[in-house]
């Protein structure tokens, strides 16, 4: 039989009640593994209230006692790191390195979060004006929610709640219905290092469970990791109903490839950033931007290293696993047919592959286009999938104004051993994330995560000090004892003289 999951509300799981389900497949064979319920508006409801009612004796917990359960989350997820990172893999078809990797960079949130005492300091000034002292400090929002892609069920959401949680809010975590078990498991183990019931719950559901979070008035912000189109939608209905919002959108991340870069180099790098998790990633090198004559050598060097790409069950191990769903894998092969009417050259066609014992899986080989030009759909559009684009670009100055053109502003690299080259790229691209010869530049933990134009909308961008800014409000106190005060009221604003 097939498996029905639950929601994991107040510390335990619960079962759905409206009836109504999302099939949960195997990527890695098709298989229909397991059905999630689709929440009702009341079952959102109901979570909310459950978090409202966990938030005060959190929010006033110590800062220590809160970084204590953090260190002990971390343990519990290193300490059964291997049994997530396969759960991971069998819903969502990366392979289980890449699996298991995803779950580590998650954890670097956790770790940041961990230092939660220090992050919270506020600024104190004494004898502002005579006997008068002020201060600031940080305090949490209340419950705030988060709504997760399939991409990544397990750093994403770690990237929001770890550092709301430490903070002193509640936390919703809304993921995706593609690959829910993940999510649900880190609110059990949340749960097993110390946070109090409701301090992280996980409802499952569709677009009426994120209504129903945008809209109630009781979750205070709202993060969210998606396509453009819906960052769009949950940034205006957030925002409009009074609530902080941090919604990034999609990608199309250009790398540009000088004449005197390493080509090896810049090969290899491509093959992992363009074909890694099967191109289901927001940072993922999407458009190869050959500059001046490098473009001939580039493509005759990348074409053989993407015919190889060891594909296969995500058990397996190799290069890159299945696409998230039949739906999305049948979207994907329809960008490469869309590819060729538009005019670009295939030069390697992965569409026909198939796997002996795996037939009913979702998988694709990689695709490989030059001569793209910037009015295809394909180049302007995100596909999410094993494609990438080769465009060429006569001088270095073009490169970057056809990147600064682009809608997408998530993620850009340059390789080459030109310093100067490099450091105009990087001051000057329009663009939020910036790698010099570092093909997916990520931020680490301590510093903030966040693309500029249509890939993000909001003032705070996700983890490091923003995402501490983006959970918190700051009060400032200004204090005075009676013995300083002097005599008779005072009728003009004050200026502390």
């Amino acid at each position: 039989m097939t498996e029905q999951l639950k929601h994991f509300i107040g510390g335990q799981y619960v079962a759905g009640k409206s009836g109504r389900f999302s099939p949960v497949y195997n990527p890695s064979t098709g298989e229909h593994k397991a059905d999630v319920p689709l929440a009702t508006e009341a079952e959102v409801s109901d979570a909310v209230a459950d978090s409202l009612a966990a938030f005060p004796d959190w929010a006033n917990t110590s800062p220590i006692t809160r970084a204590r359960v953090m260190f002990k989350f971390k343990q519990l997820v290193e300490e059964n790191i291997e049994e997530l990172a396969a759960l991971l893999a069998s819903e969502h078809g990366k392979v289980h390195s890449d699996a298991k990797g995803s779950i580590i960079r998650g954890l670097e949130v956790v770790e940041f979060a961990c230092g939660i005492p220090h992050l919270l300091k506020g600024e104190f000034s004494d004898n502002v004006s005579s006997g008068i002292d002020m201060y600031s400090m940080r305090k949490p929002l209340g419950v705030v929610a988060g709504i997760t892609p399939f991409n990544f069920p397990a750093m994403v959401p770690m990237w929001m709640f770890a550092v709301a949680i430490a903070c002193g809010n509640t936390f919703i975590l809304k993921p995706s219905e593609k690959d829910p078990s993940l999510p649900m498991r880190l609110g059990e183990l949340m749960l097993q290092a110390g946070a109090p019931k409701g301090v992280l719950n996980v409802i499952n559901g569709d677009k009426l469970s994120v209504d129903t979070l945008l809209d109630d008035p009781r979750v205070k912000a709202i993060s969210f990791v998606g396509s453009t189109p819906i960052a769009k939608y949950v940034y205006s209905r957030a925002a409009a109903a009074g609530k902080r919002v941090q919604a990034m959108g999609g990608a199309k991340n250009h790398m540009l490839v000088m004449p005197d870069a390493d080509m090896d180099k810049a090969v290899d790098a491509l093959i992992g950033a363009g074909y890694g998790s099967a191109g289901e990633r927001c940072m993922a090198i999407s458009v190869a931007v050959a500059v001046g004559d490098a473009g001939d050598e580039l493509v005759e060097k990348l074409a053989p290293k993407v015919r190889n790409l060891k594909v296969g069950p995500s058990a397996a191990d190799g290069d890159m696993g299945p696409l998230v769903t039949k739906e999305h894998l049948e979207k994907v092969k329809g960008y490469v047919d869309l590819g060729i009417e538009e005019g670009a050259d295939l030069v390697v066609d992965g569409r026909d592959l198939s796997l002996q014992g795996y037939e009913n899986g979702f998988y694709m080989g990689g695709c490989l286009f030059d001569n793209v030009q910037t009015d295809m759909r394909i180049y302007k559009e995100e596909i999410f999938g094993p494609v990438l684009s080769v465009v060429r670009a006569p001088t270095f100055n073009e490169a970057i104004e056809m990147v600064d053109k682009h809608e997408f502003g998530n993620g850009t690299s340059i390789f080459t051993r030109n310093g100067d080259v490099a450091r105009a790229f990087s001051n000057n691209v329009e663009i939020g994330m910036v790698g010099v010869n570092v093909p997916i530049p990520v931020p680490l933990a301590f510093h903030s995560f966040g693309g500029w134009k249509n890939s993000a909308f909001g003032d705070h961008n996700q983890h490091g000090p923003e995402g501490v800014r983006f959970y918190t409000k700051v009060k400032t106190v200004t204090s005075r004892w009676p013995d300083s005060i002097k005599a008779g009221a005072e009728f003009i604003m004050p200026t502390h003289k």
